[in-house]
């Protein structure tokens, strides 16, 4: 394995593995997922180097830090647990976004339970609450630094100048943002932000929510509650233009005797040594394929071939649904 360096002197792999399609009966399903098969692709991942493992508290809810926490129990050292915070919770149901002080030093104190670890590696306010001053959220994160419950401040989903503000509080180490081959927006201003301000770039939905891989040609390939059946580039007017993203992907990743998700992943790796993806998986040979993308080394030709068949803004639908989309950028 291969590492990089996000914000803040955080070392990570160069990829990770993104927690959340473990989740077996829970809120958000990636298709079914066995806890025992989960923790054995934890294990399998740690043994081929992996250290940067993501999770959050609103996966499940609860249940996927668990998993994770049951999975390092004695594998501790060495590994980077990043997890997040968001909402206030009515037991098992989300009341609303708040990223207040005292919410997110209310994740933190659960998450280490669940988890079953003495301090969060990498803590991100999963979604930034428009209601409260990012300067307070960030505050209260700082205090947890200081009493060391948290190592690193990360981001997911700000926008350039709630970047800019968070970090005159306090160095911010990583912005988890969705970014792939079909998802560049992030390109015109929050990643060159990043950039400016020392702030590492996680990728998260590397894969395009495992579009990108290749089996899924349409929604039939797709469990009845899955959710990406609300996903609108899954749907039955866009999926036929995004295929032919699909193709080209599997035209370059022929050339290189590989799959198209190491294609997906090791393009993501080529825009940066700062960019550390994180694909979701469940199951040991999907991790073993993604760990494998740092060895595949793109052509400039390769890169322009992908450029030219996924531009910016040529995938066809947004990325979320109105209410989603009206959670990024913030």
């Amino acid at each position: 394995m291969k590492y990089r360096m996000l914000g803040d002197g955080l070392k990570v792999s160069a990829i990770g593995i993104g927690c959340m399609p473990m989740i077996r009966d829970g809120n958000i399903s990636y298709g079914a997922a066995d806890d025992d098969e989960s923790i054995r692709t934890i294990h399998e991942a740690i043994a081929l180097g992996v250290t940067f493992f993501d999770t959050a508290e609103m996966y499940g809810p609860f249940s996927n830090e668990e998993l994770v926490g049951a999975a390092i129990k004695g594998r501790r050292d060495g590994l980077v647990i990043a997890t997040k915070f968001a909402m206030r919770w009515n037991g098992d149901e989300m009341t609303g976004l708040d990223g207040s002080p005292a919410n997110a030093r209310r994740a933190v104190e659960g998450s280490l339970k669940r988890l079953g670890i003495d301090t969060i590696d990498l803590f991100y306010q999963h979604r930034v609450d428009p209601k409260v001053p990012i300067e307070d959220t960030v505050g209260g994160m700082a205090e947890l630094v200081k009493e060391g419950k948290i190592r690193h401040i990360g981001l997911s989903e700000a926008g350039p100048e709630t970047l800019r503000r968070a970090a005159a509080v306090h160095p911010i180490a990583a912005l988890q943002t969705e970014y792939s081959i079909w998802e560049r927006d992030v390109e015109d201003e929050i990643l060159p932000t990043c950039r400016e301000l020392g702030i590492g770039f996680v990728p998260y939905s590397p894969l395009g929510r495992g579009f990108l891989a290749g089996g899924i040609s349409s929604l039939n390939d797709l469990p009845a509650d899955d959710w990406r059946r609300n996903d609108p580039r899954y749907s039955a007017e866009n999926l036929p233009h995004n295929l032919a993203i699909v193709a080209t992907v599997a035209q370059v990743a022929a050339r290189h005797g590989v799959s198209n998700a190491q294609v997906a992943l090791a393009w993501l790796l080529a825009q940066g040594d700062d960019v550390v993806p994180i694909p979701g998986v469940k199951r040991r040979a999907t991790m073993a394929d993604s760990a494998g993308a740092p060895d595949v080394a793109l052509t400039t030709e390769d890169l322009a071939e992908i450029d030219a068949a996924a531009p910016r803004g040529g995938t066809a639908g947004p990325r979320y649904a109105e209410r989603g989309m009206r959670m990024v950028k913030l």
